[in-house]
């Protein structure tokens, strides 16, 4: 195996901790592209695209 590293999935608190803004805040971003799994009624993320769509979404 070529990478063996996992990356885990992260809650909607600690993305939110992670990014410095509210969960009101984080749910607005989701709504215009923010990346996110949601599974039930729990939201999920992989920081790695959030941090890309961060990256691409200010160059708009």
């Amino acid at each position: 195996m070529e990478n063996d590293y996992i990356e885990r999935w992260y809650s909607m608190n600690e993305i939110a901790e992670y990014l410095g803004i509210t969960r009101d805040t984080a749910l607005a971003w989701i709504k215009i592209g923010m990346p996110g799994v949601k599974v039930g009624r729990i939201w999920k993320f992989k920081i790695s695209e959030v941090d890309e769509w961060m990256r691409s979404y200010k160059k708009k």
